[in-house]
């Protein structure tokens, strides 16, 4: 038995593009199918291609596939691989709008932190709320990801910093529904009150936390901010090497504010991305380029930040494979807006739309280490969405979703 999903006007199915792992993506990578129809079956797609050739196809799919149970016609629309976003930090407890109002009147980040706000703000909010109102806050936020045509969604702890806390976190995003969740723990964000030095704070993870989620089976993922005055050098090196003795794989917060290093240790340490890489010089452009780690870019925050952009054009021509997310968090990127990565990615990170799509699919893919999405093939997860939307005219426009239907591992979800 398998579903039918017809009338598909075009479907990319970014076969090119996985081929050439997300990089030097063109046009013809997206993988145009025009007329097309698609069959699934438990969470797995079985056929891609042209509808005019479903009839033979069904019947050269092995006996138990070819009776079609279920069937959408989806008039002409089209459809695409479900969007990844790779870097949220989407459980948190608190608001930060009015440190937002004093940034914008001209009140220093630094001011603002000495006067108790800042991320410790969040930190303190976080570890007083509730498990379930911390769950029901976070689970509208990831059905406005979903609405968005998000079918794998990535979200970090980080903003409690102590034990209880974060496994918290943990618990709360492996419970959300809709998307699949994929979890980071991000313990090493910053160095909370309680401990007067970061070497004593990574001693305290490295011993005492890294061991329980590992135990607990919280995270398959393990992220740290490396940056002059929190983490750094050697001391984050060992820290992440302690990851990896313990199973975990490596992402990095690099070289967002300064030349930090971040970067060369992610390469160096073989972790799946580097996330945030603004501040680049030619030697880590082309580190990234010639290795397997995902420059991840969060022009988003860049823009809430009012930093420069990510250095996009000189990575993706070197051939960096390049991923886009959100990085939605209370404090430098409030925002769940797709579309608006896409559009900052196309207007000053001078990529092409073919880049973007690839970006939000093959490259995210790589980023979070799954081999089975990202691209519309046989044999991978059936993870989709519909857009009422000529392709053309993604990332063209914000403030609305063009995004009709959503699939998440073949199963139609409620938007």
């Amino acid at each position: 038995m398998s579903a039918l999903i017809r009338g598909i006007g075009t479907l990319l199915s970014l076969e090119g593009a996985w081929k050439k792992s997300g990089r030097f993506v063109q046009t013809e990578d997206l993988g145009l199918i025009s007329k097309a129809a698609l069959l699934m079956d438990q969470g797995r797609l079985l056929w891609v291609g042209p509808e005019k050739k479903l009839k033979s196809a069904l019947a050269n799919l092995p006996r138990q596939y070819q009776k079609v149970t279920r069937e959408w016609d989806v008039q002409g629309k089209t459809v695409l691989p479900g969007w990844i976003d790779g870097h949220t930090h989407l459980v948190y407890g608190g608001q930060r709008w009015d440190e937002f109002e004093l940034r914008c009147q001209g009140v220093s980040y630094q001011e603002i932190a000495r006067q108790g706000g800042g991320i410790l703000s969040t930190v303190k909010a976080t570890r007083a709320a509730t498990k379930q109102s911390l769950k029901e806050i976070s689970q509208k936020r990831v059905d406005e990801f979903l609405r968005q045509g998000v079918t794998t969604l990535e979200i970090k702890s980080g903003y409690a910093l102590d034990l209880k806390g974060e496994i918290k976190q943990l618990e709360v995003a492996r419970s959300l529904e809709g998307p699949q969740i994929i979890t980071t723990f991000l313990g090493a964000h910053a160095k909370p009150p309680e401990f007067e030095t970061h070497e004593s704070y990574l001693q305290f993870l490295s011993e005492k936390v890294l061991p329980q989620i590992q135990k607990k089976k919280l995270a398959d993922r393990v992220d740290i901010f490396i940056e002059k005055n929190f983490f750094e050098g050697e001391m984050a090196k060992n820290y992440l090497r302690r990851a990896q003795d313990l199973g975990f794989s490596l992402v990095v917060h690099a070289d967002q504010l300064s030349l930090s290093g971040g970067t060369q240790i992610a390469v160096e340490l073989g972790a799946l991305s580097a996330d945030h890489v603004i501040q680049l010089g030619p030697v880590e452009i082309q580190r990234l380029a010639q290795s397997e780690t995902v420059a991840m870019l969060l022009p988003l925050a860049d823009l809430y930040m009012k930093c420069e952009y990510p250095p996009a054009r000189e990575l993706i021509d070197h051939g960096a494979c390049v991923a886009l997310a959100t990085d939605y968090n209370p404090g430098s990127c409030p925002s769940m807006d797709l579309s608006l990565v896409g559009l900052l990615a196309r207007l000053y990170m001078k990529m092409s739309l073919p880049e973007v799509i690839a970006a939000w699919t093959v490259g995210a893919a790589k980023a979070l280490a799954l081999r089975d999405r990202g691209s519309l093939l046989a044999g991978f997860r059936a993870d989709l969405q519909v857009v009422d939307l000529d392709w053309r005219g993604l990332f063209y426009q914000t403030g609305t979703s063009p995004v009709t239907q959503a699939f998440v591992g073949g199963k139609s979800m409620p938007l």
